[in-house]
């Protein structure tokens, strides 16, 4: 009975260990209320302790969070690392459940389920805020679903992330989640009174690993868009301004992509040498911020000599476009 006791107390203890706080909340907002009170149905239910197993309409209620507020909320303790997927009910039926738009909705396989990826055991919740009712996002807010595709890529074991103005440059706050494919996504709520926002992926969780946007689709060095609606932006390959598929299509990719740049790590100077078929090359080296801080346009020799000059030691990236506008990055380190 003693070992049966010790047992569960190790697995209670672990079960705690890689459990994280998530705030399921709804806006109800000018719609009303069903009587049998709300709810929020998943495929997180039985980790989280509800009976009646995962997608039970009935058995996770939402509580008013005030009297003078429409806004439904609960906590729960789930494991972390791990993608779940949701829907809010009008009710206790699963019929009552809300149509999700299609900007929200995990969209693969026909299915029409919210999701959410937690990222971390941080001592905190994770909450994305309290979502309208068969909405998009939070009110006031829009939802931008970026989406990167990774298949030239080693994938890092940190994951790929996105960062931008909208979050403050953080490298290791938004991680993007892959459905089984190459493409990694990640869904992020912008005030609705953004003009804009600037991003970037990056391949892990540092600074060094940003990808290199190339000068022909950046603004100072980082991808942008305007914020006017919810939007699922366009997948693009990491570090060009194509889909993949786009670029598997485009054969002077392939030899931009032999490219050879050497010595590197460079002391006091590097040759970045041509060996596609194009005669003429524009160069943009960029920092590990993204600031363009050197750039040689319309070069027409088979190779540029790059000195070291003004360049600080550190890590940096080149951005060679072709007469073509075809492009390739390569990665530069100054000692």
């Amino acid at each position: 009975m003693k070992k049966i006791i010790i047992v569960s107390l190790l697995l209670s203890i672990s079960s705690f260990a890689f459990a994280k706080k998530v705030k399921f909340a709804v806006d109800m907002t000018g719609i009303p209320v069903s009587s049998l009170g709300m709810h929020v149905s998943g495929d997180f239910q039985t980790l989280a302790g509800f009976a009646g197993g995962d997608w039970a309409p009935n058995t996770t209620s939402l509580v008013r969070e005030t009297a003078d507020t429409n806004i439904f909320s609960i906590v729960v303790n789930i494991p972390a690392f791990a993608k779940y997927e949701y829907k809010f009910v009008n009710g206790d039926q699963f019929y009552e459940a809300e149509f999700v738009p299609v900007e929200a909705r995990v969209g693969y396989n026909f299915n029409d389920n919210r999701w959410l990826y937690v990222d971390s055991l941080a001592n905190d919740t994770t909450f994305v805020g309290a979502i309208r009712f068969a909405g998009n996002a939070p009110a006031g807010f829009n939802l931008i679903r970026f989406k990167v595709d990774m298949l030239y890529q080693t994938v890092s074991a940190e994951k790929p992330h996105v960062a931008g103005t909208w979050q403050g440059w953080n490298t290791a706050k938004n991680i993007l989640y892959s459905f089984n494919d190459t493409v990694y996504e990640y869904i992020a709520y912008i005030d609705t009174n953004a003009a804009g926002c600037q991003f970037k992926y990056i391949n892990g969780n540092l600074i060094s690993e940003y990808e290199t946007v190339p000068a022909s689709c950046a603004t100072s060095g980082n991808r942008n868009f305007l914020v006017p609606h919810d939007t699922v932006l366009e997948v693009v390959c990491f570090s060009t301004c194509y889909s993949c598929s786009a670029i598997a299509g485009i054969s002077e990719h392939t030899e931009m992509n032999e490219l050879k740049l050497f010595p590197n790590p460079a002391t006091d100077f590097t040759i970045l040498h041509f060996n596609d078929i194009d005669i003429l090359h524009s160069v943009y080296i960029l920092d590990i911020t993204g600031r363009i801080v050197r750039s040689y346009n319309n070069h027409n020799a088979a190779e540029l000599r790059i000195e070291k000059e003004t360049l600080t030691s550190g890590v940096y990236f080149l951005t060679i476009l072709n007469s073509k506008k075809n492009s390739t990055n390569l990665k530069l380190i100054i000692e």
